[in-house]
């Protein structure tokens, strides 16, 4: 089966596997994603506790062709050699101020970073990979998109489908397309 690997990631403590099992690779089918497994992802994310419920995240996504190239002419070159396969790209946008008192929401990016990993986990559930990207242009992006920078943040990009072969990338990512390891529990996490 395509994209099917041994995944190594031990837990130090017993975890669902929901959680080692997902990873950020870059090789993905071209395949279309149904219009219910796109609405499952954003509606995961949509249940996203959040600061005085605020919900602050909004994300942008595109499926067409037309769209995801649209999309992918934010991202920085070496995202653009795996993501524009990917059949779904999506940006994750915080709005900055709460709606109510218009006062700078300082956990907005807390709670979008939430919805992003309920998104992220869902993909697993579907037996879709969603891999989150820093690497594009905050100002294109805020074009593509028409957003204004005094409302909105654009925190990432995100390319979402099925795992394709590695042997479908340049050298240089085929040979780290594998899930990669975490720091100790210790190295994050301590008493007091």
């Amino acid at each position: 089966m395509p994209g099917t690997l041994h995944n190594p990631r031990t837990p130090q403590v017993e975890v669902d596997c929901l959680f080692t099992d997902r990873w950020s690779p870059r090789s993905f089918l071209e395949e279309p994603l149904s219009q219910d497994q796109i609405s499952a992802l954003f509606e995961a994310a949509r249940w996203t506790p959040s600061c005085y419920n605020e919900q602050p995240w909004f994300f942008r996504y595109a499926v067409t062709a037309a769209d995801r190239e649209r999309f992918a002419s934010a991202l920085v070159e070496r995202n653009c050699l795996w993501a524009t396969k990917a059949p779904l790209l999506i940006f994750v946008l915080t709005r900055l101020h709460f709606t109510g008192s218009g006062e700078i929401n300082r956990h907005a990016a807390f709670d979008a970073g939430a919805a992003w990993m309920a998104l992220a986990l869902q993909a697993r559930r579907l037996g879709l990979y969603a891999h989150a990207m820093a690497g594009f242009s905050r100002k294109r992006a805020f074009e593509v998109l028409g957003v204004a920078a005094e409302e909105f943040d654009i925190l990432a990009a995100v390319a979402v489908g099925r795992h394709g072969p590695a042997d479908r990338l340049p050298e240089e990512l085929a040979v780290i397309e594998k899930p990669n390891e975490r720091k100790g529990l210790a190295e994050v996490a301590r008493e007091g």
